[in-house]
Order: structure tokens, then sequence, then C-alpha cells
């Protein structure tokens, strides 16, 4: 998928069906004198109704829908007939999408089950007709209820990406590399910062014909928190992931700053965020011999509290051995 292609933010504003007025007829037959009221119920309003659809990955098919109407409800009839119900409008939607009431900010609900269907905007209940009125001292009413007015909303829709493992780590720091050889995505990879601007998903085949689902996230900076670079706009797809794996390039100045940066924006962002299972992946470590390699390794053994081991991902080395240690952190 193209980086123009994956929306993941939209408004819109939708509207449910009003409900069906009822009727206020008089049976009228021939040979049959004072047939009495047989106005039917009117009909119900249609539900704008949210759906999740696990083959959508994006809500670029909304993009382009501003305003969405449901079917009004058809009135009642003679002969107790009810009126039609209005036409439901379906809208799918990607698994991990959250709605939101635009106006207050608050969130309605999320979906995230295959076919889950939530109603956003409830159709108008149709008028009751005059039949139900009628009684041994009002045998002849002449009224009938309108239907309920319809519902309407200006709604917001945030996907948070659904991965099992997230790459948080500096921009350049080789994660669109990483995601590459790891899986079959097809990311944006270049020797500059920020050359991704949208998050990509890739998933990894493991042993015995099991697999689980890498994302990348654009680079985080120090001050994403507070709106600085892409990070921020995207820290949101992080909160679903189940492990954070940080990736921190082995030339980097100091590679425990780095980390701590990193783990501040997400503190900052949402505390929550640090109670994940984290590790880290020391990537280029091919530029590393082995003098190098154990140096580091001694001067992180005592200042890194969480896992880390080496990986390249130009040189293939690490690799197994860092599907290995995602693979039993999502299996403990």
């Amino acid at each position: 998928m193209t980086e123009g292609n994956f929306v993941d933010y939209v408004k819109m504003y939708v509207s449910s069906g009003k409900g069906g007025q009822g009727s206020a007829h008089l049976h009228r037959e021939k040979y049959i004198t004072k047939g009495g009221p047989d106005g039917g119920d009117g009909g119900r309003g249609g539900h704008v109704i949210i759906r999740g659809n696990s083959n959508l990955w994006t809500l670029l098919h909304l993009k382009f829908k501003k305003h969405i109407r449901a079917g009004h409800g058809g009135n009642g009839s003679k002969s107790r007939s009810t009126g039609a119900d209005g036409e439901d409008f379906y809208l799918d939607v990607p698994l991990g999408t959250v709605v939101r009431d635009t106006e207050t900010n608050t969130i309605l609900f999320e979906i995230t089950k295959e076919g889950e269907e939530k109603i956003v905007a409830e159709g108008g209940k149709g008028g009751l007709g005059n039949w139900h009125f009628k009684s041994s001292t009002n045998q002849t009413p002449r009224y009938a209820q309108p239907g309920l007015p319809i519902e309407e909303k200006y709604i917001t829709m945030e996907l948070k990406v659904l991965a099992d493992v997230g790459l948080v780590g500096f921009p350049n720091a080789g994660k669109s590399t990483l995601l590459s050889v790891i899986t079959s995505a097809k990311p944006k990879i270049a020797d500059y910062e920020f050359t991704t601007l949208k998050p990509n998903l890739g998933i990894v085949e493991y042993r015995d014909f099991q697999t689980f689902v890498m994302a990348d996230i654009p680079g985080i900076i120090e001050g994403a928190a507070e709106g600085k670079g892409l990070g921020h706009y995207f820290l949101r797809h992080i909160e679903r992931n189940s492990i954070l794996l940080f990736l921190i390039p082995a030339d980097a100045d100091d590679i425990k700053k780095q980390y701590d940066i990193l783990l501040d924006e997400l503190r900052r962002y949402n505390p929550e965020m640090l109670d994940k299972e984290r590790l880290v992946a020391i990537s280029k470590s091919d530029m590393l011999d082995e003098e190098l390699k154990a140096e580091l390794n001694a001067e992180l053994d005592g200042e890194l509290p969480i896992p880390y081991l080496f990986i390249s991902s130009v040189a293939q080395q690490g690799i197994t051995q860092l599907k290995d240690k995602l693979w039993g952190m999502l299996n403990s």
C-alpha cells in the first residue's frame, strides 16, 4: 500500500432516517358499516451502522464520504399495514477503529472484531396507527402518532493499527530495513530521515507456519509528545501493540540515552504504554567487530533494564534469534 493510500483519520456527518407516520385510516368496505380504525404503524427509520471488516487496512474508502444518510421509514396505511423500515446504511471499517463524537470528543465505541456492528445513529421509531387508540369510549380515533425524528451527529473515526510487535526508534534507525527483511512488506528505504511517512505492516513467518504481525511506525524524535516531527501523529498506533521493539543503531552516541528519550516520549503520550513488554535491538551491528561488541555488551549489561540483542538487517545477523525472542515473549 502506498503512503498516499493510507488514511487513518476521517470526519463525517451521519444522519439516521426518521420514523414513518402512523395512519389514521378508517376501514371502508362494501356491506361493512362503521368498520372502525385500521390505520397501520409507521416503519422504523434506517440506522447508520459501523461494521468491522478484517479485509480492510485503511479508512481510504471513507475519505471522500462526508455526509451519510440512512433511509426514512415508510408511513402506515390501511388494513393495519405497517410502513416499510428505512434502509440501514453500513459503514465498513478496519479492525482497530475508534469512533468519537466530534463535538464532545468522547469515545462512542471501538471496533475490534470481524463482523462486529455498532449503531452510531439510531433510526427514529415509527408512529402508532389509530387502531392502537380505539377503546370503548373512543371508538373512532381520527389521529395517529408521527414518527420520531432523525438522529444526527458529527463523528470522527481514528484507526489504531492492530499489530503484535511495534517498531519504535528515531528516524533512520533501520526500522523499515528490518521490516523489509523480516517480512514481505516493501516499505520505502532511503539514506535520509523520515522516509517512513505512514505506518507499514508486515507478517513475520515463524517456524511451523506460525505468524505474527509487525508494524513500522514513523520515526519518533525528542518532543514528539508535544507535536514535534511526525511521530506524535502516529503514536496512537503503538497503543495496540503487544510488544514494543526499540531499534537503536550501533553507531549511536549513547544507546542508553536514546532508549530513555524514546521511553519518555511514550510515557508522556500515554503512561499505560510503559506496561507493555519491551525489547531493545541494536541495529547495524555488522559495523562492530567482536572487541567492540564485547565492550558494548559490558556497558549495556549494567545500564539497560530490559533484554537486548544485536542484529544486522543487511547482513542477516541475529534475525533468527530476534524472531525466537519475540515469539517467546508473545506466547509467554
